[in-house]
């Protein structure tokens, strides 16, 4: 496998590997009120990947608005601080992940996310299973409408 993957970039071997520096992360991604998204792992920065990857930042006593990502699954790894997320119909389950934590959200899954602290932000990097990122963002009072289960289109 390797051989074959060396083989089709003979001409230029230092396209194999993309690092993208702190300086590099990108705000330009789509985002939910509340957080804030910053890409690394995208074509937007110039990288070729079938997943998105990035970082999630939520303020002290902030939270972010209920949403989801349509058909991604999403995997976080919690860098810093500790967060409720919130999910399901009607928002009715709860957990509480902390820094060291590894967090699966599967696709189509309302969720939203809160800081308790009033002190420490929460940081996360974040990898989703398709190259684009998708975000829809949902009426703050989606949860308490009869809007009932969020289904696949």
């Amino acid at each position: 496998m390797f051989r074959e993957l060396r083989h089709s970039h003979e001409n230029d071997p230092s396209s194999l590997v993309s690092v993208v520096h702190p300086t590099g992360l990108n705000p330009q991604t789509l985002q939910t009120p509340g957080s804030l998204r910053m890409a690394a792992i995208s074509a937007m920065q110039g990288v070729v990947s079938s997943m998105w990857a990035g970082t999630f930042l939520v303020e002290p006593s902030a939270r972010t608005g209920i949403h989801h990502h349509g058909e991604q699954e999403t995997i976080v790894y919690v860098l810093e601080g500790e967060a409720l997320v919130r999910w399901g119909d009607r928002g009715e389950y709860s957990a509480t992940v902390r820094a060291g934590d590894f967090l699966h959200v599967p696709s189509w899954l309302p969720h939203q996310e809160i800081n308790l602290s009033d002190e420490h932000p929460f940081r996360w990097i974040v990898v989703r299973s398709t190259p684009e990122p998708i975000v829809v963002n949902l009426a703050d009072n989606f949860w308490a409408t009869d809007q009932g289960a969020l289904t696949k289109k």
